[in-house]
């Protein structure tokens, strides 16, 4: 069993840069694929950005070059670094722990955390 408490979310203004963390608790961090998603109101839930436990990385063309995640197995945490952020990223950003293989993809992950909320503003 894992589980997942994301923070690190708040108000920013357009341009700024946040830094999300997500600290893991449970044994085998480290053999995780960790993921990073977002939901915005009225939308469904989308894929940011995923890291496998090889440590290579996968993002969303939409935050590809602004967005980088990374990890920490020594401190069970990933971390999702946003910079150049744009209004079009309000959401509420969940992390999620899971397998290494179709990372892009929602069933890919057993293990959820609650969610925190970005919100930029113009």
């Amino acid at each position: 069993q894992v589980q997942l408490v994301e923070s690190g979310g708040g108000l920013v203004q357009a341009g700024g840069s946040l830094r999300l963390s997500c600290a893991a608790s449970g044994r085998f961090f480290s053999m995780y694929t960790m993921g990073w998603f977002r939901q915005a109101p009225g939308k469904e839930r989308e894929f940011v950005a995923a890291i496998r436990s090889s440590g290579s990385t996968v993002y969303s063309d939409s935050v590809k070059g602004r967005f980088t995640i990374s990890r920490d197995n020594a401190k069970n945490t990933v971390y999702l670094q946003m910079n150049s952020l744009k209004p079009d990223d309000t959401a509420v950003y969940y992390c999620a722990a899971g397998a290494d293989f179709f990372v892009r993809e929602k069933s890919n992950y057993a293990y959820w955390g609650q969610g925190t909320q970005v919100s930029v503003s113009s």
